[in-house]
């Protein structure tokens, strides 16, 4: 194992929008938010559970169910204790890096091409 899973983040136009909709359909409280609205968090805290998370992508198309053109969209938060061997690990399993990182956060392209970040504390 190479860390444990942390958050599935789905893409959206309105994340405080969408959390709401999520917190009250699956009964999950707001374990996160930042100031400027981008970014929302349910369920519990970081390690305990995994949670859902919203993050603002102002241009998204949505997803149009079942056509191929426009397929679902979402990427793994995956957090692990030491970032250098979680990415020698990752890429020895077939990811590759992606450009984009952020302070706690790398992102990486699964073998398929999806994306997911690995995220330290």
């Amino acid at each position: 194992m190479i860390g444990h899973l942390r958050s599935t983040v789905i893409d959206c136009p309105d994340p405080r929008a969408l959390a709401t909709f999520y917190a009250e359909l699956l009964g999950l409280p707001v374990a996160d938010e930042d100031s400027d609205d981008d970014w929302v968090v349910l369920g519990g805290p970081v390690g305990h559970q995994p949670r859902l998370a919203f993050q603002q992508a102002p241009d998204l198309r949505a997803p149009t169910w079942p056509d191929p053109e426009r397929p679902q969209q979402f990427h793994l938060d995956v957090t692990v204790s030491d970032i250098e061997t979680a990415e020698k690990a990752a890429l020895a399993l077939g990811a590759r890096r992606l450009p984009g990182e952020g302070e706690g956060f790398r992102v990486y392209a699964d073998p398929a091409g999806h994306p997911f970040c690995l995220c330290w504390d």
